[in-house]
């Protein structure tokens, strides 16, 4: 169990003698060759979501994309004459990605090296290469999931949530309420494996630890009495939110230890790390046993952190503590756990009992 570098989580694309062939304000009408439009539709399929950086006139620009059949494939467009770093910075901003994991492709070197001035962590190519990214490490994941091959349309209607919030008039609870959220738990299951690996790999601020667990792993743990693999989905009005948590737990005599737990950054203002935290504290003291949560500070999960702080974990003693092996560079923290009231912002379903029984609704 290894960080593994990190894959493209967005691609940000030029549009004139980059995305298609020419230049709008000058040739008027501009072609997309066959190859590029493969790139992008397979980028898509894969999961990898896309964006646009342009000097161009928007309503123009835009047009000439829904004419070509492209425009649905691409998020939060910037289209206009600022720097082409300052674009790329908010599209990363808004998507919550890390720099890292965000890609710049430009036929101009001048403008390659302005991103790269500015956010040298994120990856630039020559637009030349746009016909090869599809063979490139850092685009092709290992396993396509149901939730991948859907990102784009899940972002989509996050955008639209999104919307409705800002235009929402009164508490941030009563909007929640509206949205009708359902949180499922569930045990793990043989076809779900993929995507909790990439969840492992892909979350980096809502993952308590930083590890990667690999396919192979996670499926040895499936069948391992001490141990529960946990997926975390959500769903609301405007359609799921796909698989956005997991949780691997190590069962001892009067402790859980949770090895591992990483929520997708999309759900962090739905509160489902704080939620998910409570259900466990609540299950655990139903059961009688205390809490052990593992932790290892990254340069970018300081939120689970305080997620775990606010839940109660301490980095108090206890003979508990005995029964479990942290990894060296690993904080045990620790809880013991008092039960809660269920969430009013949201239905939570869950087994019941936790070893795997009946599905029920927190009450």
């Amino acid at each position: 169990m290894s960080e593994a570098p990190p894959i493209v989580k967005c691609l940000v694309w030029d549009l004139d003698n980059t995305l298609w062939k020419g230049t709008l304000v000058e040739d008027g009408v501009v072609e997309v060759d066959d190859t590029i439009r493969k790139v992008v539709m397979e980028l898509d399929a894969r999961g990898v979501l896309q964006s646009v950086s342009s000097r161009n006139d928007h309503d123009e620009a835009w047009a000439r994309l829904e004419e070509l059949g492209l425009a649905e494939y691409f998020v939060l467009p910037h289209i206009g004459w600022g720097p082409k770093s300052d674009s790329v910075r908010s599209i990363a901003e808004r998507l919550n990605f890390s720099l890292k994991t965000i890609a710049f492709i430009d036929d101009l070197p001048t403008e390659r090296a302005e991103v790269t001035y500015h956010l040298p962590d994120v990856r630039c190519y020559p637009a030349e290469q746009a016909g090869a990214l599809l063979g490139l490490p850092e685009f092709s994941p290992a396993v396509v999931t149901v939730d991948a091959a859907r990102r784009r349309q899940m972002y989509q209607a996050g955008f639209e949530r999104d919307r409705e919030r800002e235009s929402h008039r009164g508490a941030d609870e009563d909007f929640l309420r509206s949205l009708d959220l359902v949180m499922r738990i569930g045990k793990a299951r043989d076809e779900e494996i993929t995507r909790v690996e990439e969840l492992t790999l892909r979350t980096s601020q809502m993952n308590a630890t930083g590890v990667h667990y690999s396919d192979a792993a996670l499926r040895a743990l499936l069948s391992d009495a001490r141990h529960e693999v946990l997926v975390v989905s959500m769903a609301d009005r405007f359609g799921p939110h796909g698989a956005v948590g997991v949780m691997l737990l190590e069962k001892a005599p009067g402790a859980w230890r949770i090895k591992l737990l990483a929520t997708s950054c999309r759900v962090v203002s739905f509160g489902a790390g704080a939620v998910l935290l409570r259900w466990l504290t609540d299950a655990a003291a139903r059961a009688g046993v205390h809490l052990v949560a593992d932790f290892r500070r990254t340069e970018r999960n300081r939120m689970m952190e305080v997620a775990y702080r606010f839940a109660g974990f301490t980095t108090a003693q206890c003979d508990c503590l005995a029964a479990f092996s942290p990894a060296e560079g690993t904080e045990c923290l620790h809880l013991e756990a008092a039960r809660q009231d269920p969430p009013t912002t949201m239905t939570v379903i869950a087994p019941e009992p936790f070893a795997g029984g009946r599905e029920a609704q927190w009450s």
